[in-house]
């Protein structure tokens, strides 16, 4: 009986995982989780509050972490001296994304669960606070070009959220269609590659 409890917490968690994954959170039962954990909903409540705290007993680090990492690539970005930076923004970029991509990888069903099942919850707008960094980290950019004397066009706002959005869609359809991770890889460089090359077109900087 005592293996039995000092088990139910990962029991939970991998039948409310596979839950989550067949019907998404909003239609997702604990009473199915329960039965499939051996446990009562009770025993659910207890430990975890309700379902959308279950839910983030699975995601909510592995949000955190990537969300964690891409400010951070952002931050070391912005540190670098003025006069470096625009020779380090591929790289930069480019590192974090692959680091993303292996952490993502490596937490593939997390992953299908934020950017699929996540919709009624917090962590359904990934996306949109990744595009979010990513704009505030544009703008503080092209006053950095402007600082060092190669000023940028005018970028418009929709056409800028468009762009930074369809990336992240193009980076997290390679989770969502679990692609090989060496053709993964691949993508992900042409990828960058491809909007690299636009963005510095549009900054005037090709």
């Amino acid at each position: 009986m005592a293996k039995q409890i000092e088990g139910v917490y990962e029991n939970i968690i991998a039948c409310a995982t596979k839950e989550f994954l067949n019907k998404g959170y909003a239609d997702a039962s604990l009473r199915t989780i329960a039965a499939e954990a051996h446990t009562t909903t009770g025993s659910i409540y207890t430990r975890f509050g309700d379902k959308e705290g279950l839910f983030e007993a699975i995601v909510g680090k592995h949000y955190n972490k990537i969300i964690s990492m891409y400010r951070t690539a952002q931050n070391e970005f912005a540190s670098l001296p003025e006069e470096s930076q625009p020779d380090n923004m591929a790289s930069i970029s480019g590192n974090c994304m692959y680091d993303g991509l292996l952490y993502c990888y490596d937490n593939l069903d997390v992953f299908k669960l934020i950017l699929l099942k996540s919709e009624g919850t917090k962590f359904s707008h990934m996306i949109d606070e990744m595009v979010k960094i990513e704009a505030e980290a544009t703008h503080k950019y092209l006053n950095v070009l402007k600082r060092l004397g190669k000023p940028s066009p005018k970028i418009d706002t929709k056409l800028e959220h468009m762009i930074i959005t369809g990336m992240f869609n193009t980076y997290f359809e390679l989770i969502i269609h679990e692609m090989p991770i060496e053709d993964a890889k691949l993508y992900l460089k042409e990828m960058r590659e491809f909007y690299t090359a636009g963005w510095m077109k549009i900054m005037g900087q090709d």
